[in-house]
Order: C-alpha cells, then sequence, then structure tokens
C-alpha cells in the first residue's frame, strides 16, 4: 500500500465564512425568540403624594422629649439615637416627619423638652440642635416639681 505523504507548505485551515454565516443565524434566531420586556420607565403609576386638608384633623399637637439622666432621649416611651451620640439623626428625622405632619394639617408643630434633673446640658442643646434642624421654632421646657 502507497502512503500518501503530505506536502511540507500544506498546512489545515478553517472556512471562516461558513462560520460567521452560523454565528449570525444563531443571532438572528434568539433576536427573535427573545421576548421583549417592558423597560421599569415605562411602567405607569402613582408615586403617593401630600393630602391638601381642609379641615386640621387631631393630631398630638405636642411632642414630649424627655432626657433621662443616662442621656438617653426618649419621645413617646420609645428610644432615639445611642445616649452619646454627636448628632441625634434619628430625633432629627422623627421631628422632621413630624413638623411636615403637622404643617400639612395645618396646625403648629409644639416640641417639650423635659430633661431629668441630671442630665447633661450638653444633651439638652443636642436635642435642641436637632429640633431646630428639624425647622421647629415651637419650643417649651418641662421642669420638675421639687
Amino acid at each position: 500500500m502507497a502512503r500518501l505523504k503530505k506536502k511540507p507548505g500544506d498546512k489545515p485551515q478553517i472556512a471562516i465564512a461558513p462560520l460567521i454565516d452560523a454565528v449570525f443565524l444563531l443571532l438572528i434566531y434568539f433576536m427573535v425568540t427573545s421576548s421583549l420586556e417592558r423597560q421599569e420607565a415605562d411602567l405607569s403609576f402613582q408615586l403617593p403624594g401630600t393630602v391638601e386638608q381642609d379641615e386640621p384633623m387631631d393630631l398630638p399637637d405636642e411632642q414630649i422629649i424627655e432626657i433621662r439622666a443616662d442621656g438617653q432621649v426618649v419621645v413617646n416611651e420609645f428610644p432615639y439615637d445611642a445616649p452619646g451620640a454627636v448628632r441625634l439623626r434619628e430625633l432629627q428625622a422623627m421631628l422632621t416627619r413630624f413638623r411636615e405632619a403637622s404643617e400639612a394639617n395645618r396646625t403648629l408643630a409644639q416640641v417639650t423638652i423635659a430633661p431629668d434633673a441630671q442630665a447633661r446640658h450638653e444633651t439638652i442643646i443636642r436635642v435642641m440642635d436637632a429640633i431646630s434642624a428639624a425647622g421647629i421654632s415651637g419650643v417649651n421646657f418641662a421642669l420638675e416639681d421639687f
């Protein structure tokens, strides 16, 4: 039997044109069979907004902020921020929501600060800063009877 000898210059070649055609056919197939979904921006929905009140509602007209001896700030039996916090961000956010609700209800937002006799003045000033940052101007102080 005779063996076929390869010529030293012959290298196997791959035909690229049919491969490109196959890739384009697969691309067209996947484009046609894919389902088009609506983008989130195309969905129609309405976000909740503020409601205008004609008559005032019965909301608590005043928030009482207790400052305990250990520096804990408590509003309606709910503690806000850590006792040693430099800025009272949670308290400020709650007071901002309270002011916005009072404005929507057309009432004046009132806050009463009730510090413990042993509370540090620094904590009282931080509470007053949070009240000021929330935009509330009606501030009262409650003193204990001795």
